[in-house]
């Protein structure tokens, strides 16, 4: 394989997992003001099946064939020649686009320094669901201490990190998992979980100041009920119903802010030193990345997927 080459998983077609398909393609050059990352862990998230299918092409066109992938860890391989704040050499972390691959290109905003004591796996995981946590939790939910906060699907990518930040703030976490994560979920601090699959949430949770939400669908409909008048309802997968929120008396969130950088330099650094933890469910070379998606797909697992380009 030359120099200039790379391992990359290709999407040819819109599909199931066996669309993935494993290529050499030229690997890309950055611009003046981009980074060539090196990247050692790819983060699999819900958005990179929900392109490859093919579900989000209204509002996420993409140009066929593709590399999927986002949100990334690696090392600066390469700069472009007005880049000041990276050199290469140096540990980051960020969205990377066409993460699936051996290298991957960013600009400076979207790339952050890794603290020496962060482990690759970890940092590859802040972008994919840490920083949608504080996201849902600080920026939009307006958490505070002593407040009550509901977290759906909390032994998930995002959930692992919500449950966690939420104790850190000082609020009662009341969270939603599957039998086999209970302990899990009680593990990262969770005042009560609830068993989805025996319990309805909504029979137990009451007077909540702010839910969480990563499934969207039914469970959103049933979430209504558990707010407290004047609470908040995050949603990271749909736009929720104003109509419903205005019913209920409560504010309905989706997508509009993000943290600061200052948010994710706390953020980083919480996991560094160990106050969060990030949990992963998998890691898969880069040649099983239809595996991996597969697993992402099925919505069971605990914790973040990732695949290791160092293991291709």
């Amino acid at each position: 394989m030359s120099k200039k080459s790379m391992q990359a998983i290709l999407v040819n077609e819109y599909g199931g997992p066996n669309v993935l398909k494993g290529a050499i393609v030229e690997r890309p050059q950055p611009q003046a003001d981009e980074v060539l990352v090196r990247i050692v862990y790819a983060a699999v998230i819900p958005l990179d099946y929900k392109i490859r299918n093919g579900w989000l092409q209204n509002v996420f066109p993409i140009t066929l064939p593709y590399i999927p992938g986002f949100y990334a860890s690696g090392v600066v391989e390469e700069i472009g020649q007005s880049v000041t704040e990276f050199k290469p050499g140096d540990r980051i972390f960020g969205m990377i686009r066409g993460a699936y691959a051996e290298y991957g290109i960013a600009t400076i905003q979207e790339l952050v320094k890794m603290p020496d004591n962060l482990p690759f796996e970890d940092a590859a995981a802040i972008k994919a669901g840490a920083e949608a946590a504080w996201k849902a939790l600080f920026t939009e939910g307006e958490l505070l201490s002593g407040q009550t906060v509901l977290v759906h699907a909390a032994a998930g990518g995002v959930g692992q990190f919500a449950v966690q930040l939420a104790k850190w703030k000082g609020a009662t976490v009341i969270a939603t998992a599957s039998t086999p994560n209970l302990d899990f979920v009680k593990s990262l601090g969770a005042d009560q979980v609830i068993d989805y699959t025996t319990t309805n949430f909504e029979d137990t949770a009451k007077e909540v100041d702010l839910v969480v939400d990563s499934v969207g669908g039914e469970t959103e409909t049933r979430s209504w009920s558990v707010l407290k008048k004047g609470g908040i309802l995050v949603s990271l997968t749909q736009d929720p119903s104003q109509e419903n929120a205005q019913k209920h008396g409560v504010t309905a969130k989706f997508n509009t802010k993000f943290p600061t950088r200052e948010d994710l330099y706390s953020l980083t650094e919480l996991i560094a030193e160990g106050t969060i933890k990030a949990e992963i469910d998998s890691i898969f070379p880069l040649s099983q990345a239809d595996k991996a998606l597969k697993k992402s797909e099925a919505r069971h697992g605990r914790g973040r997927i990732l695949l290791n380009m160092n293991s291709i």
